[in-house]
């Protein structure tokens, strides 16, 4: 009887855990994903979505799996059982597992109130609407705002830019577009050469950069800010912060986020994993989550003998921002300041979520990539997992 492996989720964390299973251990291994949602949502593009530059896609997830190697289960995990190894769902249901690799995502809430906050295609209409104010003169200045509760600011640079691009093109210059951010350089976790690069974006497209500035509340036309004046701002569009799913029977922290060790095993559990922004590591990013994702993968592979080793995984972080004209890749891999942005792709495919197995199966299944054209792998980096033997820093580490 095979080794059965259950995922807990239907998101790119869940599927890129069935896929590193069926390429390290298909014929040691069943895998079963157990989601709540008959879809997967491609949920980067969302930012696109209200500027009619790029629409939100999705897919039914059954076919997906299939496609994954993997079986689709209807239902939502209540519990985890992990001594029994069964979990249990929302309607009574008991699921036994030999191996349980939680890969439920965050739930977001508002991270500043009084702010529109920008939780991806469910509130695309909402910032369509802003728009459209804007453009007939009811909203003359626009702050878009990162929480300090945000480790992955790179959505609302997204949307300010395209914010930016959306005025200028229909010849609206009564609207101003600003963006005020706690960190120190414009999305200085990919270093200093992105910092500066998207700095002179920035100032070219007209988006007014506030650095060092902690938002708290907006009311009344004031966005307050610790320790300085309050900013003025017909509307406040903000990122949320996100929260774990505290899923009773597993441990996690007040935030409901699960610890895991490098190679994400659940402490305290025997035979239970976990993967992707449900756990404790802090920046939640598809990428991120893939390579998580991997690093399980290879872990349960390597426990039944179809693998030797289980590398510990050095995150390696990869962005792709939408500006509205050119996009920017940028990357980083955590070891020194120094980083990589271009307006040429540094992966393969050049997609939003870069995952080993996620990206070239979503393109080669869905059209979620172009085609190679002339020169494209010129420069290119080969989507993989960068590990290094003598860093055991685990998952959850700061």
């Amino acid at each position: 009887m095979s080794y059965r492996v259950i995922i807990a989720g239907g998101g790119v964390a869940a599927l890129e855990t069935a896929l590193a299973l069926r390429a390290a251990a298909e014929d040691y291994v069943s895998v079963s994903l157990v989601a709540p949602e008959s879809e997967f949502t491609y949920r980067p593009l969302a930012v696109a979505e209200p500027f009619r530059v790029g629409e939100v896609r999705r897919f039914p997830l059954a076919q997906l799996a299939s496609r994954a190697g993997a079986a689709l289960r209807a239902g939502a995990v209540a519990r985890v059982d992990a001594a029994e190894k069964i979990f249990v769902l929302e309607d009574g249901r008991t699921v036994e597992y030999d191996a349980l690799v939680v890969a439920l995502g965050a739930r977001p809430r508002p991270a500043i109130s009084g702010a529109l906050t920008f939780r991806g295609p469910e509130s695309n209409a909402e910032l369509a609407g802003l728009l459209e104010a804007a453009t007939a003169g009811a909203v003359h200045r626009i702050v878009f705002a990162v929480p300090t509760t945000t480790t992955w600011p790179l959505p609302l640079y997204e949307l300010a830019l395209l914010a930016a691009e959306y005025f200028a093109d229909r010849g609206t210059r009564t609207v101003e577009v600003v963006l005020v951010t706690p960190e120190h350089r414009p999305l200085e976790l990919f270093g200093a050469e992105a910092s500066e690069a998207i700095a002179e974006l920035l100032d070219i497209r007209g988006v007014q950069l506030q650095t060092s500035v902690i938002p708290m509340t907006y009311e009344n036309g004031l966005l307050s800010a610790a320790g300085r004046p309050a900013i003025d701002a017909d509307a406040v569009v903000a990122l949320p912060r996100l929260n774990g799913p505290a899923l009773p029977g597993l441990p996690h922290d007040r935030a409901g986020f699960i610890p895991t060790d490098a190679h994400g095993r659940v402490p305290g559990t025997t035979d239970v994993y976990a993967a992707g922004d449900c756990t404790q590591f802090p920046l939640k990013q598809g990428g991120i989550a893939t390579q998580q994702a991997d690093a399980t993968a290879a872990t349960i592979a390597a426990e039944l003998g179809a693998a030797e080793d289980r590398p510990v995984p050095r995150p390696v972080l990869r962005g792709l921002l939408l500006t509205g004209f050119v996009p920017r890749y940028l990357r980083s891999d955590g070891r020194t300041t120094h980083s990589v942005v271009d307006t040429e792709p540094l992966w393969w495919p050049p997609a939003k979520i870069v995952g080993r197995y996620l990206a070239p199966f979503l393109a080669d299944h869905l059209a979620l990539g172009p085609e190679p054209s002339a020169g494209a792998w010129h420069g290119a980096i080969e989507v993989e997992i960068e590990v290094d033997p003598k860093n055991s820093a685990s998952w959850s580490a700061v």
